[in-house]
């Protein structure tokens, strides 16, 4: 017999198809079957399994395009199993894991190993990204064909940037010829090497070496060139400074073939709420000023920026506990994701609901081609998260995670998953 899943009552945000109403959701046999008014009623859908979402959002799962899951090689700090469940936490549905762990997924074998652990180990859809050079040392091309054939889902040396302009521009060529997306990592090493925050008066103050906006914002007009020089597509990671914002903005008016992504920490957090000399605030690039954060918030809400993505890098606690100047950059954010971005984009009224569904879901998963998700058109698969807009709380560890290294921990939130469906199955019950 068929599995049936009927949610009731709830209001439906469906930015694909332009849906935002009340309206009940049928699931059956982990696809979406009928999304409409009065389901509920119908008397050949009474031994369907039932979920009340009445005052609650139903909306796509989300599609979290940055996410490191360190597995293999830091087993430590996080692993498929811990970071698909703290990804179900935050109601992302699917994550893209990239390639820098230990051994680099540079090779067809390292990937059909991670996808085979990832069809074990993992509680909502992963896909990986290869790494553009052999072991991202930036100085070869890996078999781009062969990472394809093995399932890669994008190309990135992500946590590295390619400094190599030539080697960027045939990457962009020979990867835009196979229908692969490149996401880079913006950043000039000569400008920032040895930095461990922004450069700024902040930066100063506690005696740390900054790094500029211009080590971010060379990197992202270099990319744009190269993006407009051969017409391939250029993702850009990470985005976080105002120059980089007016860079993107003035290249997609001329028709370049560029799309970026922001971070919840970016726009939600700026350098000067940094608590002394806290490590779990570190993060590359680094948080800037609120000029910056404002831009990232304005950039979002005209479609500049296309994606919010977490950046998710966990560390242990022995290694942030190094200090500010020698701990290892990165945050966590796969639990809490939708909660800061409810707060700092939703409830200060600078995207609509629909407008953030679309940052975090639908746009998401078309630039990753996947066609079935981002959206509860009747079909599609049945990832979808149920949640509470207005519930407030407060982030505190221990999370899903095998890390707690998160900015966000011990800040109060507006905005909490409730329900997180994968394939049709409740990987989340009522937090």
């Amino acid at each position: 017999m068929a599995e049936r899943t009927l949610i009731v009552g709830g209001l439906v945000v469906d930015p694909a198809r332009g849906v935002e109403s009340v309206r009940d959701v049928l699931i059956v046999d982990g696809e979406i079957r009928e999304v409409a008014a009065g389901l509920s009623k119908k008397s050949g859908l009474a031994d369907a399994a039932r979920v009340d979402a009445k005052g609650l959002w139903v909306i796509p799962g989300l599609v979290d395009m940055h996410v490191h899951l360190r597995e293999p090689g830091r087993e430590s700090d996080e692993t498929i199993a811990t970071g698909t469940a703290a990804a179900a936490r935050g109601g992302v549905t699917t994550v893209l894991a990239m390639a820098n762990t230990e051994p680099v997924t540079d090779s067809p074998s390292q990937l059909e190993f991670l996808r085979s652990k990832a069809r074990v180990d993992a509680k909502v859809n992963v896909l990986f990204a290869g790494a553009v050079t052999v072991g991202q040392k930036g100085e070869r091309l890996t078999e781009f064909a062969r990472l394809r054939r093995a399932g890669a889902a994008a190309l990135s040396d992500d946590g590295r940037p390619v400094m190599n302009a030539g080697l960027f521009r045939r990457a962009l060529e020979y990867a835009d010829d196979l229908g692969l997306l490149v996401i880079d990592h913006c950043e000039d090493l000569t400008l920032s090497g040895g930095a461990c925050a922004h450069e700024g008066p902040q930066a100063l103050r506690k005696g740390l070496k900054g790094a500029p906006w211009a080590a971010e914002t060379v990197q992202v007009m270099r990319d744009i060139a190269l993006s407009e020089l051969t017409g391939a597509r250029v993702h850009l990671a990470h985005l976080s400074a105002v120059s980089s914002i007016e860079a993107v903005r003035a290249a997609k008016k001329r028709g370049v073939r560029v799309t970026a992504e922001a971070a919840p920490h970016h726009f939600a957090l700026s350098d000067d709420m940094i608590p002394g000399y806290d490590a779990d605030w570190k993060m590359n690039p680094p948080l800037r000023p609120a000029e910056d954060r404002a831009a990232l918030v304005a950039a979002l809400a005209d479609g500049t920026i296309d994606a919010v993505a977490t950046d998710h890098a966990p560390h242990g606690c022995a290694a942030k506990s190094l200090g500010f100047d020698t701990a290892p950059f990165g945050v966590i954010g796969l639990e809490t994701s939708l909660a800061a971005s409810l707060t700092a984009l939703y409830h200060t009224k600078a995207l609509t609901k629909r407008e953030l569904v679309r940052r975090m879901s639908t746009t998401p998963a078309a630039l990753l081609g996947l066609k079935s998700k981002g959206t509860l058109a009747p079909g599609a698969d049945a990832d979808l998260a149920i949640v509470d807009p207005d519930a407030p709380w407060t982030p505190e560890a221990p999370f899903a995670s095998k890390s707690r290294n998160s900015p966000f921990a011990g800040r109060r939130l507006k905005g909490r998953v409730l329900h997180t469906f994968v394939a049709g199955r409740a990987v989340v019950h009522a937090v």
